[in-house]
């Protein structure tokens, strides 16, 4: 990487750092999560983005050149022959299920049925082998035949792919362009992926009447495993937070969030902070009932993505105290206002919200595809003028890739531990040598499990 090159990527990373802390900076960052604008703009279809790394990467590089103002963004799709290779229910692809200039639907149903709590508690992967994945994975609904053979093989190559495509475009952004990332690695509150992945919403509302003990039960029994992958995808050196997309809690009575949203999404993301980490959290839809919560997480940890559903001002005198937080700006402004109206929006944000730190410009939750370009324009110029705080630099980055003393994780899970297959086999050599790579293999494979 170029010197300076190098310093833009620690100035905007610093800046960015520092705004999560609540610690001071000298400007207000421009730091977007989602920017499905960057995608429409490029004039490339969702298709042709999402199944064409090379387009990917040039998407995200020439929209960094296009705002060089800009702190750090992302376009947030998936490579999607991953899903092809196993047929993969649980999205409508574009180009494959819907207009290739659709972005990605989730279909969420009922992939759990309501008398499976136990199983899945118990013997979580024979649930999965046995139950969910022939019901999510089309290739997979005749287990044990050729088809569904040849999709798991297809699918660990794919997920090598996955995971090489992913670090040369985030080495590109840096190395070209100085871009650092807004989030890296994913975490998830249990209720959201019980509710999410397993039972749909119309089944988690019943549960939580009909079978509570089991809702919770279930929560505490997905933790381990959530907290698990949010370490094999995080950052190593934690330099950006972990990603969490809240989605159920904009339904949830006070009492049904306390009883069984809360307490296991509270318990993960401390864990996770103890261990040096933070997060970059979505609160989807209208978080208010709820978000006195907030507050209660170690301060300067969390970054809070506002949704337009909620009141942003509110927000502030709720939890900004403690937590920075992002958005205020409504997305119909950003597609149907004008510039003038964008600008006067971002000036009173800046001067109420973010006037003494703590606040970074979004819309909700993300920056709509249908965003006028000028209305993006004036948005990043009205941050440029209205939003400084000092003439000096911005602090340096900071990354710490060592677990504190004293952090105790819970234990990956796999499904044939090295005691049994080593039981198997003689061993003249180096038995570490081999233990290190089968363990670390089999909780690869096990966290695979958990990523469908």
């Amino acid at each position: 990487m170029a010197d300076e090159i190098k310093a833009l990527f620690n100035q905007r990373l610093g800046r960015y750092q520092a705004a999560i802390a609540l610690e001071p900076t000298d400007r207000i960052p421009i730091a977007f999560n989602t920017t499905y604008f960057a995608e429409k703009a490029s004039g490339y279809t969702y298709q042709e983005i999402m199944y064409d790394p090379e387009i990917w990467a040039k998407v995200e590089i020439e929209f960094a050149k296009k705002y060089p103002e800009l702190d750090t963004f992302r376009t947030n799709l998936q490579w999607s022959p991953n899903w092809d290779v196993v047929d993969y229910r649980l999205y409508k692809v574009p180009g494959r299920d819907i207009t290739p200039k659709s972005l990605q639907q989730f279909v969420e149903a009922e992939y759990m049925k309501e008398d499976e709590y136990r199983l899945m508690i118990d013997d979580p992967v024979t649930f999965r082998m046995e139950r969910y994945l022939p019901r999510i994975l089309g290739e997979f609904k005749e287990r044990g035949s050729i088809r569904s053979y040849m999709a798991f093989l297809k699918s660990g190559m794919a997920q090598g792919i996955v995971g090489a495509i992913n670090r040369e475009r985030g080495a590109r952004l840096a190395a070209e362009v100085g871009m650092p990332q807004p989030v890296m690695g994913n975490f998830a509150a249990p209720f959201d992926f019980l509710s999410d992945n397993l039972r749909g919403l119309n089944g988690i509302m019943r549960d939580m009447f009909r079978q509570p003990d089991n809702v919770i039960e279930a929560c505490e029994a997905l933790l381990p495993d959530l907290i698990n992958r949010a370490l094999a995808t995080a950052d190593p050196l934690k330099r950006y937070p972990i990603f969490v997309a809240t989605h159920k809690p904009c339904f949830l009575s006070p009492k049904q969030f306390d009883t069984f949203y809360w307490p296991t999404f509270k318990k993960g993301v401390e864990m996770l902070i103890e261990a040096g980490y933070t997060f970059r959290v979505f609160l989807e839809g209208n978080w208010g009932p709820h978000w006195h919560h907030i507050a209660e997480l170690p301060r300067g940890k969390v970054l809070c993505d506002i949704d337009n559903e909620a009141d942003i001002f509110e927000a502030k005198k709720a939890f900004g105290h403690q937590q920075c937080i992002t958005g205020g700006i409504p997305n119909e402004m950003l597609i149907l206002g004008t510039p003038d109206e964008v600008r006067a929006r971002v000036k009173l944000l800046c001067e109420t919200v973010g006037k003494d730190g703590g606040w970074i410009p979004h819309g909700g939750g993300h920056i709509p595809e249908d965003t006028k370009p000028e209305n993006f324009r004036a948005l990043i110029d009205a941050v440029m003028e209205y939003g400084r705080y000092s003439d000096g630099p911005p602090p340096e980055p900071k990354s710490n890739p060592n677990i504190p003393p004293g952090v105790k994780l819970p234990e990956p899970r796999v499904v044939t531990p090295w005691e049994i297959k080593k039981a198997e086999w003689a061993i003249p050599g180096d038995e570490e040598l081999i233990k290190k790579n089968w363990e670390r293999l089999e909780r690869m494979a096990y966290n695979w499990l958990l990523s469908w």
